[in-house]
């Protein structure tokens, strides 16, 4: 019998071990961050964009997935918060693009928004993202409406009101491109009442180069100590070392003021 379950158990261990995307087993350097350990939720683990296939058309464009540093995403909304936003916080929706397992969500339901979205293209980050949710919701810490939508960020459709849009690099250009257009459309009739934050901001020039959006903020936010030494342990531990570890990350914060008309042709 002893036998019996013994296999049973190294099965089972054997199933999720098969069924855990590249990059999230021992092997592949996994290390949990300490806000999972502290917390009880699952968003550690740096996931390249090459093992994030879903079969939708922007799979090719999909960076990588790694969890936002708490300290920089709290130093950013406090950075936002002074920027003199169109509406009170209360107002706002923030909307992770690109949520992952949903730990900047979890991070910004602490604080009232209206709500925390989270949109992600990949089944399982998603379904990962859903079930912190529900840890969230049982340890009492949210204070906004928690929600994810598994699908392509360029077609999902922004709540009406106030928006603050998170990106940490979730993708490339052309996807970026598409985005934006996206929130061009919604929001053409609603300036002022959109802003972004936008972390690891490798795609800066593509939001420079799109008609109506204002940069508030460009520079670099630091890590806390003690973030800054997780994630140099976990992308140290990288066995190929795709992933370079710094103290900071570049980021920017920008606000929709509405495309200019171009010049009449009288």
């Amino acid at each position: 019998m002893q036998a019996g379950v013994s296999a049973k158990l190294e099965m089972q261990r054997h199933e999720k071990s098969r069924r855990l995307l590249p990059g999230l087993t021992v092997n592949e350097g996994f290390m949990r961050h300490p806000f999972d350990l502290e917390h009880g939720v699952r968003t550690s683990g740096l996931i390249a964009g090459r093992h994030l296939a879903t079969g939708h058309r922007h799979d090719r464009h999909a960076t990588a997935y790694y969890g936002v540093a708490p300290s920089v995403l709290h130093a950013l909304i406090r950075r936002w918060q002074r920027s003199q936003p169109a509406a009170p916080l209360g107002d706002f929706t923030f909307v992770d693009v690109g949520a992952g397992m949903g730990r900047a969500v979890l991070l910004a339901a602490e604080l009232p928004f209206r709500a925390a979205l989270g949109v992600e293209l990949h089944p399982t980050l998603a379904r990962i993202a859903r079930r912190n949710a529900a840890i969230w919701r049982a340890s009492g810490r949210a204070r906004a409406p928690m929600r994810f939508s598994c699908r392509d960020a360029a077609s999902f459709h922004f709540p009406k009101g106030p928006c603050l849009v998170f990106l940490f690099n979730p993708f490339g250009p052309v996807v970026m491109r598409r985005v934006l257009r996206s929130l061009a459309s919604a929001f053409a009739a609603r300036p002022g009442q959109l802003d972004l934050i936008y972390v690891n901001n490798e795609q800066e020039g593509i939001l420079e180069q799109q008609s109506g959006f204002v940069r508030l903020f460009l520079g670099r936010i630091r890590r806390s100590p003690a973030d800054a030494k997780a994630d140099r342990a976990i992308l140290n531990n990288q066995p190929d070392g795709e992933y370079a570890a710094f103290d900071y990350e570049d980021c920017s914060i920008w606000r929709w003021m509405g495309a200019r008309p171009g010049p009449s042709s009288s």
